[in-house]
This record gives structure tokens, sequence and C-alpha cells, in this order.
């Protein structure tokens, strides 16, 4: 038996639920198919990443529900990220980028991921009830994925057939939809490993973020609001290091990870202290050559894999969900067809100019601030303050953070 659906998207995460709900109450019949059991997708854990949004990104949520219930589910949730440095080595010397430069009082928020995913479940649900018009399959391995000019198909491993007019794929940066549909994807392993957790410090953060580009290692601090129950100032720690020497730190006792973890950041925040658990991501760059095919397209991680270094992954997503959407929501009005080749060639085009640039720049800057020659670290050094002292250079990276440019 097949059954008939509007849009089909693959993919129940964060980008895959907050397109659905950005979907929902236009007339449209959504599918989402998820591998998950529907406990993990509707009860998220801890996942250790706090994620940066751009106060575009701040009103995209703010429309769709997200923010108003994170707010519901943890009140101090949202922290304001006002200033960000950027530093190289051991030098006390740090690039600026002040909230001044923008035209607001933040640069953007942070907002801990398993919230996010929370939220979005959330809102799905609110928008099930209210219109009717998703439905959620959970634990559906697919087995074959096609289409043809007038429709997508998927199978699933226990028989099901799902059809829509159009297939949509949010399901991560390894996306097997997306390689199902014959799309190639360029991939850049760093061969490092990112750890991240939550650690409270005897020294206030000020809520700037840090990016610091030590030797042998990179630093990132992203300010929280303080610990509610203690007042201990806290922040998401980020330590990246070759793969290598990862397990080494994954392994330690709490009390020598906080002494470690002090040690690295040369103790400028004071004694740290872990107050989470500790998650480690492998690092890889991934962008697909082409973001559509017939009746497909991709969105989230799955149409851009970000290197978490400039913190637009997600920006990104959201970015797309965005311009899918209401392209989709508008040719569904006024009786086009959501799934023509014109209309996927336009998203495309547009999403490859908003992410491209800055995703190749990232790949440039990783590479230099990581390269441990003494000439590169001299290089870079440089570049930090000169940038500093170019007043237009360092607006153009807060109208980056904020999104509003």
């Amino acid at each position: 038996m097949t059954q008939d659906f509007d849009i089909l998207i693959v993919g129940a995460g964060p980008a895959g639920l907050t397109l659905a709900r950005a979907l929902s109450g236009q007339g449209l019949h959504i599918g989402v198919l998820e591998q998950q059991p529907q406990s993990a997708v509707a009860h998220p854990a801890f996942d250790g990443r706090e994620i940066a949004l751009t106060q575009r990104s701040a009103h995209a949520m703010q429309k769709w529900g997200l923010w108003q219930r994170i707010e519901e589910l943890e009140p101090t949730a949202f922290s304001a990220l006002r200033d960000a440095q950027v530093l190289n080595g051991s030098h006390p010397f740090a690039m600026v980028i002040g909230h001044e430069l923008s035209s607001r009082s933040e640069l953007g928020w942070l907002v801990s991921n398993h919230l996010i995913r929370q939220a979005a479940w959330d809102t799905v649900q609110l928008a099930i009830e209210a219109h009717h018009d998703i439905e959620l399959f959970c634990e559906c391995r697919i087995s074959r994925v096609r289409s043809n000019d007038t429709h997508a198909e998927v199978t699933c491993e226990d028989g099901r057939v799902l059809r829509s007019r159009l297939l949509i794929a949010a399901d991560s940066r390894f996306s097997q939809t997306r390689r199902a549909m014959g799309i190639a994807a360029d991939m850049h392993d760093f061969g490092r490993t990112m750890l991240v957790c939550n650690m409270t410090h005897e020294r206030a953060h000020e809520h700037v973020a840090w990016e610091w580009f030590d030797y042998g290692q990179t630093l990132a601090l992203l300010p929280m609001n303080d610990d509610p129950v203690t007042g201990m100032h806290r922040s998401s720690v980020v330590l990246t290091l070759p793969s290598r020497d990862m397990d080494a730190v994954l392994d330690m006792e709490d009390n020598v990870f906080n002494s470690d973890m002090t040690r690295r950041f040369a103790g400028r925040l004071g004694a740290m202290t872990l107050t989470s658990t500790r998650h480690a991501y492998p690092l890889v760059g991934v962008y697909p050559r082409h973001l559509v095919a017939q009746r497909f397209a991709c969105i989230g991680d799955a149409a851009v894999g970000m290197h978490p270094v400039t913190a637009h992954g997600f920006n990104f997503g959201l970015l797309g969900i965005e311009t899918l959407s209401q392209a989709l929501i508008q040719a569904h009005a006024q009786g086009r067809d959501i799934g023509h080749p014109a209309l996927l060639a336009r998203y495309e085009r547009t999403h490859m100019l908003s992410t491209r640039p800055l995703y190749l720049a990232t790949q440039a800057i990783v590479k230099l601030y990581t390269f441990e020659h003494p000439v590169a670290r001299l290089v870079r050094d440089g570049m930090l303050r000169l940038g500093q002292r170019i007043t237009p250079f360092r607006r153009a990276i807060a109208a980056q953070l904020t999104g509003l440019h």
C-alpha cells in the first residue's frame, strides 16, 4: 500500500522538524521519517553543544514558536553573546569584535542544542494538534529512494511505500538520502576531534565569546548565564585536539580534567570545574556538489556541514529552511508545482550564494590557524593585529555574527 504526501522530510532532527513546523497550516500534507525511536526524538538528551544564534536566526525561531517554547522549558536558557574575541598562541593580544560594531546590544544568543531539539519536537506536536497536516514515522529505515517527473518515492524496510511531490533530506551532513539520490559531496576531514562540556569558573566572562588558536590546540569559550543554583560563572567550553590526543582527555577523572582545563586556559578564568557530561565529535566539513535533484532538495547539515569555528552551522540550516519554506508556501498558494525544477534551482542558487563563500573561508581560516609552522604563527598573529586596526573588517565580521548584513 502506498501513502501519498505533498512533502516528505527524511530526518526528525532540529532542521527537519523546524521545516515541518514552518510548512504547517498551509494546506500541505507533510510526512517526517526518522530512524530513531520516538522516545529519543521526543526527549532529546543533553549532547554538550551550545548553539550560537544570529539575530536573524533568533527572529526565525520566534516566528515559528521555538524561542518561546525554550523559554518555557528553561527561563535562563538564552545567554547573550555580547562580544567576541580571537586570540593566537600565548599572546594576550586579541582581535575584538564588539557589539558596538552592529546595531544591537548583543551580537547574538547562545542556547543548548538539546533545548532546540526539544522545542522543535514540541512545536511540531502543537502544529499537529492545530492543523492535522504532519505525520511522523519513527523507527523508519529506508531501503530505497527514487524519483521521476511527477513524484518521489521512499520504500521503508518494513515494506511501506511513501510517495510525495517533493522529498527533502535533513538527515545529517553524511546524508544517506542525498547519496541515494546520486548527489556527491566534498568532504574534508580535519583529523581533529572537538570535546564540549559545561564548566564553571572563578572569573566572569562578561558575555564575551572566545576563539583561541593556541599552539597545538584550539579553545573556545561560549558564555552561558550564571549557574541558577550556585550563582557561579558558567560557560560552554570547547577543546579541539588532533584526534589521537583526545582519548586521554576524555578518560581523565573529573578533578584531573578540571586542573587540565584550567591549565589549558592559562588560568585566565581562574579555577574551572566540570558541571556536565563530556562529549566528543569528529570535525568533518561537508559541502554537496548540488543541493537539489529531481523532486528532491537538501536542508540543514545535509545541505551544508560547517566546521563550528564560525558558529554558522545551525544558522545556515535556519536560513535554508526560511528560503525553501517561503518558496514552497508561495508556489502552493498560487497552485504551482512545489517540486518544479525551476523552483528547486532557485533555492539551490540562493542557498549556495549565501553559504559557500563562508564555508570556503572557514576552511582556509582553520588551515591557517591550526598550521604550527613558525612562519604561519607569525602570519596569523600579524593578521589578527591588522584586523583589529581595520574597523570595516571587524564590522563585516560583526554583520556575519548577527546575520544582519
